[in-house]
């Protein structure tokens, strides 16, 4: 029988990649449910060609013209987040694959574990946020959760059949983003235009800046730490500009395994969906004479003081990862608006982290109003 699907923010570059791959493997894979934030044209079509039973655009004003363009088929509509996190209860998807963009996906990925149903994924604010929680809740719901970042994924393909052998470290591997080598003196220049063109990845407008800023490492090394059950210490951050070393694992013994492959997210979005079983596909296959070289170099906290901030606030705990993701929201949106400059982003973070009391065992309740509180101080920053 087909495994059956749910995509959450299917018309991001994650969630288009999945349907790509639903496409190829449609003998596996069937979908049940779509989401999108606003881009309700594009879930219109998504819907159509996967013939999904229910859609739901989280942007309530988009619901009326939605369903406008659905009005000739049998897919249900809903709108607004409440509707998402209800069908995480009522659909019968056995997997999850939350690729909304940012804290957004906090509740709806809560509601999935707590309805029993696996979770592939993309969403890594969802561990930086509440990491503690969502991994307790998975254990008591007994849910898979598979990493669909490629870092992550990497780790995760790397300790198959190394359940038992305890790791000594992990290497996430950075790209560097387009400003490798550039000194802070020239980041305080840097334009929105600029920050859009990564290097190596087709990614959406959010993950591309932070990858700009390094922030997406940290939120990645605060990820791994809840996914593989790790300290601060025990993760490395290294710059390897080609991306082809996904990341690495290195054990007690001193020996260390590696995932390799060519930049394209599908491999790892195949990997979480088809979960424990790997899958034949039509990808293009990394060749090694076209990459007679792979380099790596240590990442420049100087310059790009966002990965120590992400550190820090990994080391502190509590609610301290969920004070900083949000105050980085705000400020990449306000970049993206050209409101703010790029190297003020990490001003804003600073600033919000430091005005909020510290909580050291936060409930839900505690990630809700802080996220909200913090976003909206650094927001007010971002507009002074």
């Amino acid at each position: 029988m087909k495994k059956k699907l749910a995509i959450l923010g299917s018309t991001g570059s994650i969630g288009t990649q999945a349907l790509e791959v639903v496409t190829e493997q449609n003998h596996l894979f069937e979908v049940e449910l779509l989401t999108a934030n606003s881009n309700y044209k594009l879930l219109a079509q998504q819907a159509v060609a996967y013939n999904v039973e229910l859609v739901i655009i989280a942007d309530e004003q988009f619901y009326l013209p939605l369903k406008a363009l659905l009005e000739n088929t049998n897919i249900k509509v809903a709108a607004g987040p409440d509707a998402i996190v209800a069908a995480m209860k009522s659909c019968n998807a056995e997997i999850i694959l939350t690729a909304m963009v940012g804290y957004a996906g906090l509740k709806p990925t809560v509601a999935a574990i707590e309805a029993g149903k696996h979770i592939a994924l993309a969403n890594k604010e969802t561990l930086v946020v509440a990491g503690e929680i969502i991994m307790n809740l998975a254990k008591k719901h007994h849910v898979g959760i598979y990493p669909v970042d490629s870092e992550h994924s990497a780790i995760f393909q790397c300790l198959v059949g190394e359940e038992h052998n305890p790791i000594e470290k992990i290497y996430l591997t950075a790209s560097g983003g387009p400003f490798r080598g550039r000194d802070y003196d020239f980041l305080k220049e840097v334009t929105k235009a600029q920050a859009l063109k990564h290097p190596n990845w087709e990614m959406g407008a959010k993950i591309t800046i932070d990858s700009a800023t390094l922030m997406n490492k940290g939120l990645e090394a605060i990820e791994a730490k809840w996914l593989f059950g790790l300290q601060a210490e025990q993760i490395d951050v290294i710059v390897h500009p080609q991306s082809i070393v996904h990341s690495i694992v290195q054990f007690t013994d001193g020996s260390m395994k590696a995932q390799m492959g060519l930049p394209d997210m599908k491999l790892p979005i195949q990997y979480a969906l088809a979960h424990p079983q790997r899958i034949g596909s039509a990808f293009t296959r990394f060749n090694f004479m076209d990459y007679p070289q792979l380099t790596f170099e240590k990442a420049d906290t100087k310059a790009f003081r966002n990965l120590n901030i992400a550190y820090k606030a990994m080391e502190t705990g509590g609610i301290a990862p969920c004070l900083m993701n949000a105050a980085n929201e705000a400020a990449v949106a306000a970049f993206l608006k050209e409101k703010i400059g790029f190297t003020e982003i990490t001003d804003i973070i600073e600033e919000t982290m430091v005005k909020f009391p510290h909580i050291e065992k936060p409930n839900l309740n505690d990630y809700f109003l802080c996220n909200e509180e913090a976003f909206n101080f650094a927001a007010n920053l971002a507009n002074k």
